[in-house]
């Protein structure tokens, strides 16, 4: 950067003004983690100078050391410059209060039944220790499998994945938590690998994004992986083979849990007999469904 900004940007604040400038003028798209560029700008300077995500105010006036400055000009340039999103350039996505390591051999954990798990999954379970066995298909990072063994504490939970590269990040996520023993990585496609395994939960968010879609996404979305993307022509491709097969799966008294993007509507209209809960979230409730073993296809 141009010597002039030893002496033009001397402040955090002075910084976040600049970032956001940059940001808004590059027309970046926010979507992994924040909504805007103030806020993308404040995780980002914060992380990079090692200060408390949740502490702005404090350190708003405080001066930049030289080789501060220059870093903090560095990340906001390779995200303006790469469209890489800021999960990548951390190497941390978070889902409430709960931290992933992240790279670009996964796709950016979020998904709404995140917060489902939070609540575990009250009212439609009354008791979590009754839950003894759970798999997350299509785990990713690992996150929705670690917070399902969070959420529920006598429960062994099958991560599966088809991806090698996905199951290693997820790996040192699992590993982070230090739930190797109630956390078990599988190499799958889907149920394959768990042909006589039966659970007590079965949940999901699998790639669900339609071919149209696909080819309008942003440039930030593109440096995910696309198989963790794409969902076939109408986005429901592993969908319905899920629940074609989960019901050889499921327990009696289960229940599946799902995430669809929005697909709803494409959903109902290809299993026009099955009785669909949408579960509210703090998106609405169109984009997770849940099934309880007697009404599975």
């Amino acid at each position: 950067m141009p010597d002039q900004n030893n002496t033009e940007l001397l402040t955090l604040r002075d910084l976040l003004r600049f970032a956001v400038s940059r940001f808004n003028e590059a027309g970046l798209f926010f979507g992994h983690g924040s909504d805007n560029a103030w806020d993308e700008a404040v995780y980002l300077l914060l992380h990079t100078l090692h200060l408390p995500l949740d502490r702005l105010e404090p350190f708003l006036d405080a001066r930049l050391t030289r080789a501060e400055r220059d870093t903090v000009l560095d990340i906001v340039e390779r995200r303006v410059s790469n469209r890489v999103p800021a999960a990548y350039l951390t190497h941390e996505a978070w889902l409430g209060e709960h931290r992933f390591y992240v790279d670009e051999r996964v796709i950016v954990p979020r998904s709404f039944i995140a917060e489902l798990l939070e609540e575990q999954l009250e009212p439609w379970l009354e008791d979590p220790y009754a839950v003894t066995s759970a798999i997350d298909l299509c785990t990713g990072s690992g996150c929705l499998a670690i917070l399902t063994a969070l959420a529920f504490p006598r429960a062994q939970v099958d991560a599966i994945d088809l991806s090698t590269d996905a199951l290693a990040v997820a790996k040192r996520n699992i590993n982070d938590y230090g739930l190797d023993d109630q956390v078990r990585l599988v190499h799958s496609n889907l149920f394959a690998g768990v042909a006589r395994q039966r659970y007590d939960l079965i949940i999901s968010n699998p790639p669900y994004v339609n071919a149209e879609s696909m080819l309008a996404l942003p440039e930030e979305y593109r440096r995910e992986p696309e198989m963790a993307l794409a969902g076939g022509s109408d986005g429901l491709d592993l969908v319905r083979i899920m629940l074609r097969e989960a019901k050889d799966h499921l327990n009696p008294g289960g229940l599946m849990v799902v995430e669809i993007g929005h697909n709803r509507e494409v959903l109902e209209a290809a299993f026009p007999q099955t009785p669909f809960t949408w579960l509210e979230t703090n998106g609405g409730n169109e984009f997770v469904f849940l099934l309880r073993y007697d009404e599975l296809p």
